[in-house]
Order: C-alpha cells, then sequence, then structure tokens
C-alpha cells in the first residue's frame, strides 16, 4: 500500500516537473524587433494565428512593447474578437494616451463591433490628445452617422473642409451624406416601343415623388401608357417597410379606371439578407380586371465584390395551365448604387410586365413565346443629387393573334431623377 503511494507521488512530481521545463523552454529569449517583424509578415499572408502566437510570446517578456501589443489587437479586430481586440487596445491606452495609430485603431475596432457610441465617446476622448486632427475627425463623423445623427455628422466633416479644403476624403464623405439627407426625390421615366409589324408605337411614362423614413421608403407614381391609340392612367404606391437588420418587404397597390390597366394590382414581397451577400425574396403580384390572375415571384440575388447578379423567375397558374417566365440580370457598379452598367435576359411571357385583360384571351396571353435581352446605363451627378438612365431592349415574341410568327420589339427608355431634403 505505501509502495503504491510512493509511486503516485513520483509520477505527480515528474508530471510538474516537466510542466515547468516545458513553461520554461517556452519563455520568449530572442530580439523583439526581429520578431514583430516576422508576426508582421505571417499575419500579412493569412497565417494570423501564428503571428498572434509569436506576439503573445514577445509580450512574456516586453509586456510594455504598445506597438506590438497594439498590433496584437489589431490583428484580433480583423479576426472579429473584438472583445480580445479591445481589452489590448486598453492596455496600451492607459499607459500611452499620445499613441495616435492606436486610438485609431481601438475606435475602428469598435465601429466594426457595431458599437457606434463606444467608438463616438472614444473619438472625443482622442480629441483631447489630438485636436482638431483631421483622421480622427472624420472617425467621430462616421459613428456620428451610425448614431442615426447624420446632421452632426455633415456639421463634422464640414469642419473638416474649413481646415483643410483640398481633403478629398472629407469631400466625397460630404456628398455621400447630402445624398443621405436628401429624403425627397421626383423622377421621370418614359419608354417607347417600336413593333417591327402589326401594332403602332407605344408609350409608357411615370411621374413619381419618393421619400425615405426612418421605417423605410415610399414612392407615389402616376402612370400614363397611350397603346392601341388609347390614353390610360394608373395611379399606385410602392412601400419598402425595414422590418430587421437585413429583412424588409415591398408591397405595392395600384388603381386605374382604363383598360390599359388592371382595375386593381397589388402585391407584396419579403427579402432576406443571408450569408455569403446572398439575398432570397418571395412574393406575389395579382392583377384584377374582370377576371384576377395571380403571379408568383421571387428572385435570388448575389453580390461579389462590385459585380451583383440574379434571377428571378415568374410562375402563373390560370385554367389554360400554368405560364412560366424568367429573368437573369448582372450589373456591373461602379463608384455607387446609382453607377452601373447593366444587363438582363429574359425568357417567356409574364403579365407582371406585360400587362394585359385576361378575360377573354387567357389562354393565348399566357403561353406566348418571348426572349428579351436588355442593356442599361445609370450614372449620377458628381453632388448625386441628379441621377439619370437609360436602357434599349429587343424583344422577340409571338403575335398573339398569329400563334407561330413573331414580331421584333425595339424598347428606348429614359430615366432622370433629382433628389432634395
Amino acid at each position: 500500500m505505501i509502495l503504491k503511494i510512493v509511486i503516485k507521488l513520483i509520477c505527480i512530481w515528474t508530471f510538474l516537473l516537466a510542466f515547468e521545463m516545458s513553461g520554461q523552454e517556452k519563455k520568449y529569449n530572442g530580439d523583439p524587433d526581429t520578431s514583430f517583424e516576422t508576426a508582421r509578415n505571417l499575419a500579412f499572408n493569412k497565417q494570423r494565428k501564428q503571428a498572434q502566437d509569436t506576439l503573445l510570446s514577445i509580450l512574456t517578456k516586453y509586456p510594455d512593447y504598445h506597438e506590438i501589443r497594439s498590433f496584437l489587437a489589431t490583428t484580433y479586430s480583423w479576426d472579429g474578437d473584438y472583445k480580445k481586440a479591445r481589452k489590448e487596445f486598453a492596455y496600451v491606452l492607459e499607459r500611452d494616451t499620445k499613441n495616435k495609430s492606436t486610438w485609431i485603431a481601438a475606435i475602428k475596432n469598435e465601429s466594426w463591433a457595431n458599437m457606434p457610441f463606444s467608438a463616438l465617446e472614444m473619438t472625443n476622448e482622442a480629441l483631447k490628445n489630438f485636436p482638431d486632427d483631421a483622421e480622427i475627425l472624420y472617425l467621430k463623423a462616421s459613428a456620428q452617422e451610425s448614431t442615426n445623427n447624420p446632421i452632426e455628422a455633415l456639421n463634422t466633416v464640414q469642419f473638416i473642409l474649413n481646415k483643410n479644403p483640398e481633403d478629398q476624403k472629407a469631400k466625397d464623405y460630404k456628398v455621400s451624406l447630402n445624398k443621405i439627407l436628401s429624403q425627397n426625390s421626383i423622377g421621370i421615366n418614359s419608354t417607347v416601343d417600336l413593333y417591327s409589324d402589326v401594332f403602332d408605337p407605344m408609350q409608357y411614362h411615370t411621374l413619381k415623388y419618393g421619400r425615405q423614413t426612418k421605417y423605410g421608403s415610399i414612392i407615389a407614381k402616376v402612370n400614363f401608357n397611350r397603346r392601341f391609340k388609347e390614353n390610360g392612367l394608373q395611379y399606385e404606391v410602392d412601400l419598402y417597410p425595414k422590418i430587421s437588420k437585413g429583412f424588409y418587404a415591398y408591397v405595392n397597390v395600384g388603381l386605374s379606371n382604363s383598360f390599359l390597366f388592371p382595375d386593381v394590382r397589388f402585391g407584396a414581397e419579403l427579402y432576406k439578407s443571408l450569408p455569403k451577400s446572398f439575398e432570397v425574396s418571395l412574393g406575389f403580384r395579382t392583377l384584377m380586371y374582370s377576371t384576377t390572375t395571380t403571379i408568383y415571384t421571387g428572385s435570388v440575388g448575389w453580390y461579389y465584390g462590385n459585380s451583383y447578379w440574379s434571377f428571378r423567375p415568374y410562375i402563373t397558374p390560370g385554367g389554360a395551365g400554368t405560364s412560366t417566365s424568367g429573368t437573369i440580370a448582372y450589373r456591373k457598379y461602379r463608384s455607387d448604387a446609382d453607377n452601373y452598367l447593366g444587363l438582363s435576359l429574359g425568357i417567356g411571357f409574364s403579365p407582371e410586365t406585360n400587362q394585359f385583360d385576361f378575360n377573354e384571351n387567357e389562354v393565348s396571353i399566357i403561353n406566348l413565346k418571348s426572349q428579351k435581352i436588355n442593356l442599361g446605363y445609370y450614372f449620377s451627378s458628381s453632388n448625386k443629387q441628379n441621377a439619370w438612365g437609360t436602357q434599349f431592349a429587343v424583344t422577340h415574341q409571338e403575335i398573339i393573334f398569329d400563334p407561330g410568327k413573331y414580331f421584333w420589339i425595339y424598347s428606348l427608355n429614359l430615366s432622370w431623377e433629382i433628389r432634395f431634403k
């Protein structure tokens, strides 16, 4: 019995001795500057864990090497480990309040962590040490915008420009803030369709007024169409209510007393952002003539860099069977969402985009064969107050009263919108 106890004690002692020797072997004994440079190279080459291990090892011997600790915090921030980063930044700033680069990195960490009020508080503390510093003021403006104070953000940016009118970063940000503050817009959209056979040219015009609110946007429209040598008006409202972060809706209602439009149209759709820059939606559109037609639709969208891809199908059940159509679209953005080149390809006939009275022609209409290509270019003025767009489309469509025969439709669209506070 005694022998067993002695053996156990020897094992425990041996384990503790090995553990202590292991700890001694891990103690840092190198050149901190050389190791720091190695760690930086590892971090910038996507070997973050190895870099962090090296930095932590250096800090066991040089705990107040602030540049190393600040860089360690920055790597945590890059990895989204904002709590760890916050702790390391606080350690440095408690001991060195004049370290501007650490202030900037710490403020960015709070912004990335979706803690704008904390970021704003930190910018005010940093400005006590670096009064009127443009870089910190810029971060303050960004935090003010994130706390839903775009007017204060604009005042801060204007203060930067008063000190340095040639600060391009501040000038660009001022344009962006003015765009946010321009909550009202008026726009005109005009399209003409030229037919290779059968029909005279057809015209489609829209006058719209939009307003941005904290609950989402609302757009009121008056649509004027001239088709079949007849004129018609439709009154329409689009709503885009915000539900939660990455989740919003589309609601539409339209009324008309002209046969060129449905008597009533309404629709709704839910949009949800997904990981990896995907977005999906699901909804419907209902057109009420003397009979009612419901179209089911949805979309899958993907943002990749400055590019956006989307696919939207239309499914229209009916007594004559189910009609299906779809559109694939691509956009290549330039400076922002108002400036891009767009291309779309469509196959099949959709009542959503081709509104006809289904009362007597349902069988003929929903089975129409159609192919379409659309090319668009959109751009804005330098102050973002004016936005223009132009589209050219070519459609190859089966003739409704002569199945098997086709005509060509050439469409030209021009749009303009002005935004104001």
